[in-house]
């Protein structure tokens, strides 16, 4: 079991490290915002990190706040936070070396942030990222976004948000195209797929221009938002990691 603590919150999860653990290279996986429960059959991200453990690396399946089985309510600017508070656990941990992110969606917005606001983060990898969260200034009144998460179960405390319209501001300030290039030099990995539904490609190119070097684009043909079901995008990812984290 892991876990750490951000904002007096707990975040759980589970760490999975190869039998040598010695300058080791963990892979901590963001997962993105829930739209619903889990799919029937769905493994979730326990393939991905059964296969780093296989190559050598380690894997941390988490949830962010107000995820699974982590505490407190849904904040993406929470969750910004809540990976600099993983990253820093995970340093402390014997043989840990170096680690790599690998975000997914919000959870990749949130890699972003937390990769240029003290995470102790040495790489990363950013599955159909959003360049940016403008289409939330839409939403009419902030509480019905909230209400709105309070359905899909990321949202658990009544009175949450204390401040709705201080909370949907949240998310301008994650801004992943404003931070990217402060992710150089470390080494930044952008996967997008062209099909995907709700993040459009447009958003991967928009980041690659913005970031630093040294930086990588994969553009996946036909893969849809939920990369870490596209072979090929995995496939790319693992490849970038061989030759940047060892």
């Amino acid at each position: 079991m892991f876990k750490t603590v951000c904002d007096g919150i707990v975040l759980r999860g589970e760490l999975f490290l190869p039998e040598r653990n010695q300058g080791t290279t963990v892979v901590p996986l963001c997962h993105g915002i829930p739209r619903a429960g889990p799919r029937r059959g769905d493994p979730g991200y326990m393939p991905v990190a059964e296969r780093l453990t296989r190559e050598g690396y380690g894997a941390l399946i988490f949830n962010f706040r107000g995820c699974g089985v982590s505490d407190g309510d849904f904040d993406l600017l929470g969750w910004g936070r809540d990976l600099v508070a993983v990253t820093r656990t995970l340093r402390e941990i014997p043989g840990v070396e170096k680690i790599v992110p690998w975000g997914f969606s919000g959870g990749a917005a949130a890699t972003v942030w937390a990769a240029t606001n003290g995470g102790e983060i040495d790489a990363a990898a950013l599955f159909a990222c959003p360049a940016d969260f403008t289409a939330l200034k839409k939403v009419p009144v902030a509480e019905g976004l909230a209400e709105y998460f309070r359905g899909v179960g990321i949202i658990r405390d009544p009175g949450f948000p204390p401040d709705p319209a201080k909370w949907l501001e949240g998310f301008g300030k994650i801004d992943p195209e404003a931070h990217v290039a402060k992710i150089s030099p470390r080494p930044l990995m952008i996967l997008h797929g062209t099909n995907d539904e709700t993040v459009p490609v447009e958003h991967a190119y928009r980041l690659h221009d913005a970031a630093g070097e040294p930086k990588t684009l994969k553009i996946v043909d036909g893969a849809p938002h939920r990369l870490r079901e596209s072979r090929e995008a995995l496939e790319a990812a693992f490849g970038w990691l061989e030759r940047t984290a060892r």
